[in-house]
């Protein structure tokens, strides 16, 4: 299950960065409890990754084992209660499209966001004024020294775009939302269209991104605050701040995990110099820079 020096770039959204020293990616809760304990015994760094879609990961890659997430896929309908539980590693276009299909509102607005539920319940992931923590029942969560504890909502400690477990130790496998059943599926599946052509037409999915870069501070949207500087096009070798959407970089081929280090700062001092503003990135920085 464990392999050395694999390539991270194709694993990643940005299509940048070096190999992990030690990769798995298992299928099982047991596979992961396993990873997790080999890991430890090692006395090895941990890295948790989805679909690989808010992270830019340095040219010199990981130390330590990266466990990727991406087969934990379980779903579970319960019409009952009109609660579904889903494995960590399931997209969230997809899991959006599922619900639609059975009728069930409330996940319409997360079919643009390019990432996995576990990703999503650790950052808070929102669009169209939702956001996870609103429909969030539970989740269930593995601890350090393998074992597992199942979390509700209060115990996170949400907030905009963040939880108690980012930055942690504590690794999400499962979580179960709420929806409200018994809808049309066609007309579900009409506002999860508009809600994905909405994202298509304002920002850019033409080329490798993680999505927004930064957070939105309290009284501006920080695409706006860029382009009032003059940053939409700007370029750092293979990396550009898009035209449709300055809140976006993208790897125009060619870039480096450097290149967009570098641009990051660059947006990040012009709009300071401007509005006096320091814009915090949401995309997370794994590694060297």
């Amino acid at each position: 299950m464990l392999k050395a020096n694999v390539p991270l770039a194709s694993l990643t959204s940005f299509r940048v960065g070096g190999p992990a020293e030690w990769y798995a990616a298992p299928r099982t809760t047991e596979e992961l409890q396993a990873s997790l304990e080999w890991a430890h015994a090692q006395d090895i760094p941990v890295t948790m990754l989805g679909a690989g879609s808010n992270l830019l990961v340095s040219d010199a890659g990981l130390p330590g084992l990266v466990i990727s997430t991406r087969h934990l896929r379980l779903t579970e309908f319960d019409d009952a209660t009109g609660q579904v539980t889903v494995g960590a590693g399931e997209p969230l276009p997809r899991l959006a499209w599922k619900l639609a299909d059975r009728g069930w509102q409330g996940f319409e607005w997360a079919v643009g966001i390019p990432g996995t539920v576990g990703g999503a319940v650790v950052m808070n992931a929102g669009a169209h004024n939702s956001s996870i923590s609103e429909i969030l029942v539970k989740t269930t969560i593995l601890l350090p020294d393998g074992t597992l504890q199942v979390l509700k909502p209060a115990e996170l400690q949400y907030e905009y775009r963040t939880s108690a477990l980012q930055g942690s130790s504590r690794y999400v496998t499962y979580a179960t939302f709420q929806l409200q059943p018994g809808a049309d599926p066609t007309a579900v599946n009409a506002v999860t269209a508009n809600h994905k052509q909405q994202r298509q037409n304002t920002q850019p999915y033409h080329l490798p991104s993680c999505g927004s870069v930064f957070r939105n501070p309290d009284a501006y949207k920080a695409g706006w605050l860029i382009e009032q500087v003059g940053l939409k096009g700007h370029q750092i070798g293979g990396a550009q701040v898009a035209q449709r959407h300055a809140n976006f970089i993208l790897n125009c081929g060619g870039a480096t995990a450097s290149d967009i280090f570098e641009l990051i700062h660059h947006v990040q001092q012009r709009v300071h110099q401007e509005w006096s503003l320091l814009l915090e990135p949401e995309v997370k920085m794994l590694g060297e820079f």
